[in-house]
């Protein structure tokens, strides 16, 4: 996580390019806040986001009278307070630098809090110190939810799936940039979290309850997911500008880390002519040679969309063109008695 930290890291296109999540699963987890505990009625009180980022799951929050977001970067920090903010209706929502390790901190106060979240940031924890930091400071019938989205899929172009994994997972730093995500927390979200141990695990006490483990994440249901975990369809899912996804490919940490690893790489990206030349208008063998050049994420983005003309001859590439994406999800629930 100490990528998103650094103060080369753009929180403004993070924020911008980053998928959003679904009103669904707040449904989801605040019916499970509602339901699961049945020795404390729940409370609506103080809610809190660990590893809040710039704010995209904080501000859904707002069943809550008070909410906070804490995070390590002061740059998501700033950008979260912005884009957040107090409408001067609703809840509170405070913005402090921290980590979901070190709470007391920012949050002394024992069992002070009815809801922890945590957004695309739980795979970077050590759980040997969050565990007992969440115990402490969630009130009895209190909830903690967990949740990441892994790697992105093109269901319209089933084929581009081994691309994809090549290369957010593979070696080759001409056509991968899988050696520059941090681990082994970027191991930890392809495999959905499975490796996050049960609180019982860590607790000497107990106080939270085994996790509930649910998959978001439809007919493909990877060998590692446990066989009695619960799976649901795709909940994440958004119609995209061709153009808008290679925003995403820029938010992504392994590549900042590679810009830094082969800072001539990210000089490739200024060109113009790479963003907007369209592959269907391409009609000179040459052309497709032209279009390999840019950075390392161009050069991905625009092997996706030639990849997927070649299976679908129809298929509509340009950059202003849609694309249906989806994340499968997975997502840890535990309750404190």
């Amino acid at each position: 996580m100490s990528t998103f930290a650094k103060s080369t890291f753009n929180a403004s296109t993070y924020s911008a390019s980053r998928p959003t999540y679904p009103p669904q699963l707040f449904q989801y987890i605040f019916s499970f806040h509602r339901r699961v505990n049945k020795a404390h009625k729940p409370e609506w009180e103080r809610a809190v986001d660990l590893g809040c980022g710039t704010g995209q799951a904080t501000e859904h929050l707002r069943s809550f009278r008070e909410v906070i977001g804490i995070d390590p970067s002061q740059g998501m920090i700033e950008k979260a307070r912005a884009q957040v903010g107090n409408a001067g209706i609703g809840p509170t929502f405070t913005f402090l630098q921290g980590s979901g390790e070190e709470l007391s901190k920012v949050l002394p106060e024992n069992e002070s809090v009815d809801l922890i979240v945590s957004a695309q940031a739980s795979h970077w924890f050590d759980w040997s110190k969050v565990w007992p930091e969440v115990n402490r400071v969630l009130r009895p019938g209190g909830t903690a939810a967990f949740w990441v989205y892994a790697e992105f899929q093109l269901p319209q172009y089933p084929s581009l799936s081994s691309r994809i994994t090549d290369y957010a997972q593979g070696s080759d730093p001409q056509r991968s940039v899988g050696q520059y995500f941090q681990r082994p927390g970027r191991t930890i979200l392809e495999r959905h979290l499975v490796d996050v141990p049960e609180p019982s695990s860590i607790l000497n006490n107990g106080g939270l309850d085994d996790l509930n483990r649910v998959y978001f994440i439809g007919d493909h249901i990877p060998s590692f997911i446990p066989a009695n975990a619960t799976t649901k369809p795709i909940l994440m899912r958004t119609d995209m500008r061709w153009r808008d996804l290679l925003g995403y490919f820029r938010t992504w940490s392994a590549l900042h880390n590679y810009h830094e690893k082969y800072p001539e790489d990210a000089k490739k990206e200024e060109d113009p002519r790479f963003l907007e030349q369209d592959i269907a208008d391409s009609s000179e063998p040459g052309d497709i040679d032209e279009m390999r050049k840019g950075d390392i994420a161009i050069r991905f983005w625009k092997d996706l969309r030639q990849g997927a003309l070649d299976s679908t001859p129809d298929a509509r590439v340009g950059v202003e063109d849609k694309v249906t994406v989806e994340w499968p999800l997975a997502l840890l629930l535990t309750t404190k008695q």
